[in-house]
């Protein structure tokens, strides 16, 4: 019989760490003015870089739903009061690092920009957007943030709420107790959560600031997870080609719909997860300790890094384009300094920060280290 998926493999931890590096990337060629410069001798890839680097999000939403389902399987249903315990837990372990690497992020972009003049400098920052960036709504609230890519961070949070608020559902209808009939509910609400967010609201480009935009992607992430599980049943081989024309059906219309190369990276990614065998999903095929050791590592710091090198790169900007603005090496090598620069911050984001246990001191703590770091961008630039 075949072990039931844990949600953790060397697998996923490749797919984070390869949309690690892509959506680092990504920005790099999407905010410049490094890749300004470096576009010039090589378009194609600066441009495949910024059209389709962001895909690398899907990569994120599948793994994601892929371990929210594995931890959550535990539960048959959840009491109000335990799904508020458990998305206080999730926003503690999203916030605190992110409100760090925010603090490190605004001093920087005011200590470059009195000479460093472009777009991809936010404005100062004032108390209420800082309040909300704290509680993650600045893209609810339709307000600026102070990096990049942070939507995303509020998007996880409100996916996993609405993961939760399934469990709320099951509990309430008072199945918990009737083991297959709270399951069977429990897959059917994300299921129908999944094929609405597909087929519906994935359409409305002005939904992509809440978390049902975004459900579709999620969803097949954490429908592949329990198409693992049901394959280690007795009737698993029969289970196995139901969630095979499950995907195709959930896909094959979502495209029909509207031809989306988000959606497209997802359904790829969700039918890799379900139908790559045990052995390399698991990674005993992996025989490089070296290769197995940097993939579990990178994947282990991809938060940190996702959520620091915007920071790092704005620095590594500034500092190239006031020396060698135009200068085809200076700027090539800047861009790797920042990539490798925003490895290494992002590890040590991860070492200081995001490997503590989050409680709510530390969450005071960094709460408190942000606001001072606004109070002194406020400071830096008394016009604000």
């Amino acid at each position: 019989m075949q072990p039931r998926p844990s949600g953790r493999s060397f697998l996923i931890d490749a797919l984070k760490a390869a949309g690690c590096l892509l959506i680092v990337l990504h920005h790099m060629a999407f905010y410049g003015p490094m890749s300004d410069v470096v576009a010039r001798a090589w378009p194609a890839m600066l441009a495949f870089l910024y059209d389709h680097g962001r895909l690398a999000v899907q990569i994120f939403l599948v793994c994601a739903g892929f371990l929210t389902a594995g931890s959550l399987a535990r539960f048959e249903g959840l009491d109000a009061l335990e799904a508020l315990k458990l998305a206080w837990q999730r926003y503690l372990r999203l916030a605190i690092p992110l409100l760090a690497a925010l603090s490190f992020t605004v001093l920087v972009t005011e200590w470059v920009r009195p000479d460093f003049e472009h777009t991809s400098l936010s404005a100062p920052p004032d108390w209420g957007q800082a309040l909300a960036h704290i509680l993650l709504l600045q893209h609810v609230l339709d307000m600026e943030a102070l990096s990049a890519g942070i939507w995303y961070v509020a998007i996880d949070f409100q996916l996993y709420a609405m993961a939760l608020l399934s469990l709320v559902v099951v509990k309430a209808c008072g199945l918990a107790h009737a083991v297959h009939a709270a399951r069977a509910l429990r897959w059917g609400l994300w299921l129908g959560l999944t094929c609405a967010s597909l087929w519906w609201w994935n359409l409305h480009t002005d939904l992509d600031n809440h978390g049902v935009y975004f459900f579709g992607s999620y969803g097949l992430g954490m429908l592949a997870w329990e198409a693992r599980r049901r394959v280690g049943l007795p009737d698993g081989q029969s289970q196995r080609w139901v969630a095979w024309a499950l995907l195709w059906v959930l896909g094959g219309v979502a495209l029909w719909l509207e031809p989306r190369w988000r959606i497209a990276t997802a359904w790829s990614v969700a039918c890799l997860l379900v139908f790559v065998p045990a052995a390399r999903l698991s990674g005993e095929t992996v025989r490089s300790v070296w290769w197995r050791s940097v993939v579990q590592w990178l994947s282990t710091v991809s938060y940190s890094v996702f959520l620091i090198h915007f920071g790092v790169s704005l620095a590594v900007s500034a500092r190239v384009t006031a020396l060698w603005p135009e200068a085809l090496w200076a700027n090539v090598l800047g861009m790797l300094a920042s990539l490798l620069l925003s490895l290494a911050g992002g590890a040590l984001l991860y070492w200081l920060v995001e490997s503590r246990t989050p409680t709510g001191w530390r969450w005071w703590l960094w709460a408190l280290v942000f606001k001072a770091s606004v109070a002194l961008a406020l400071f830096m630039n008394p016009a604000a």
